[in-house]
């Protein structure tokens, strides 16, 4: 299965596709568009529809994940990701791949263990859950692989389509961990981060 991750944004758009294989993820590709501040709203929503479309094209995924704005307390920056939210929707639509759609709290409970995670446990365990040589960059291409592999795990659990259509996620019974291949790894790596940080811990005294 292939996972198209989208963090959306009218300045920065992150992406990252992930592919799932019996309990297994891998990264295929990931990165960031940009657009110039010099061009129009009009003209960057264009940028993002055409990026999300070439993508959706190039890789067929089976489901675009896509982050839910849960609450900003900046109203433009608020307007500017449901802007971008709105274009990918459109994109996906329109090649009628199913939409999956978390809010960066439970992505961040899914990959690091907890909502509070910051930014660089959060890329620390999507490079040990994709094994990849480095930690992904930019932030907000980081951020679309975390929800891509929430994604992946989401469906491989059979619980997407159920919850997918909700749009207030906290009226929905948290979701239930069971013991797929991708969730092993997530606690085998939060274990070994929380033994690697004890013993520098020790060495350091």
């Amino acid at each position: 299965m292939i996972v198209l991750g989208i963090d959306p944004g009218t300045a920065a758009l992150g992406y990252g596709i992930v592919e799932a294989t019996r309990g297994r993820v891998r990264e295929v590709d990931h990165g960031c568009l940009v657009t110039s501040p010099d061009s129009s709203l009009p003209e960057r929503l264009h940028a993002i529809h055409t990026c999300v479309d070439e993508l959706i094209a190039l890789h067929q995924p089976h489901v675009v994940a896509v982050e839910r704005l849960f609450f900003s307390k900046n109203v433009q920056t608020a307007f500017a990701v449901g802007q971008a939210r709105g274009v990918v929707l459109l994109a996906a639509a329109q090649h009628a791949v199913p939409v999956r759609e978390a809010t960066p709290n439970e992505v961040k409970s899914a990959i690091a263990g907890y909502g509070a995670a910051d930014k660089e446990q959060v890329q620390r365990m999507v490079q040990v859950v994709l094994a990849m040589a480095e930690r992904p960059r930019p932030d907000d291409a980081a951020d679309a692989l975390a929800i891509a592999v929430w994604a992946a795990n989401t469906e491989s659990s059979g619980v997407g389509a159920a919850t997918a259509a909700v749009m207030d996620r906290s009226a929905v019974a948290p979701i239930t961990r069971g013991g797929s291949g991708y969730e092993r790894a997530v606690r085998e790596a939060i274990a070994r981060e929380k033994a690697e940080a004890l013993a520098a811990k020790r060495t350091a005294s």
